[in-house]
């Protein structure tokens, strides 16, 4: 499959990477948002499982991404997330949105949303809502 530049897309084809970060195996949560988002007319590209902070970066700016989504289940979303955010800076691309979903606690959701998470999605949040978020927070 050949690797689509950012100047060969459409301009508003949105594109959000999505991925599992540290140890974590429980992959059908950010399965059926990926779907959702792809059904939405969003370009997602999945890293599946165990990635660590420096990947999803690596990716997300090699992508050329509008979106970064993570989702953790380990309990791990603190330490994770913010080398996540971490490297983002490093990479001189902290204009790239993050999100993330998983078992979050609302203590937990207002530490990450200081550190420049954007939205934080547990379960039973809907489809549709974790759509239209995302869609309001490209810049395209």
């Amino acid at each position: 499959m050949p690797v689509t530049k950012a100047e060969d897309r459409k301009p508003q084809t949105k594109r959000v990477l999505v991925a599992k970060v540290g140890l974590d195996g429980h992959d059908r949560g950010i399965k059926i948002v990926a779907r959702a988002l792809r059904d939405a007319g969003i370009e997602v590209i999945y890293l599946g499982l165990h990635n660590t902070p420096e990947v999803v970066v690596a990716a997300a700016v090699q992508e050329d991404v509008d979106a970064i989504g993570l989702s953790i289940l380990s309990a791990a979303h603190l330490t994770l997330f913010k080398k996540v955010m971490t490297q983002l800076k490093k990479a001189g691309a902290t204009d790239i949105p993050v999100f993330g979903g998983g078992i979050i606690s609302d203590k937990d959701t207002i530490q990450l949303k200081k550190i420049g998470i954007k939205g934080i999605f547990t379960p039973g949040t809907s489809l549709d809502e974790i759509v239209k978020f995302v869609k309001s927070i490209v810049k395209h």
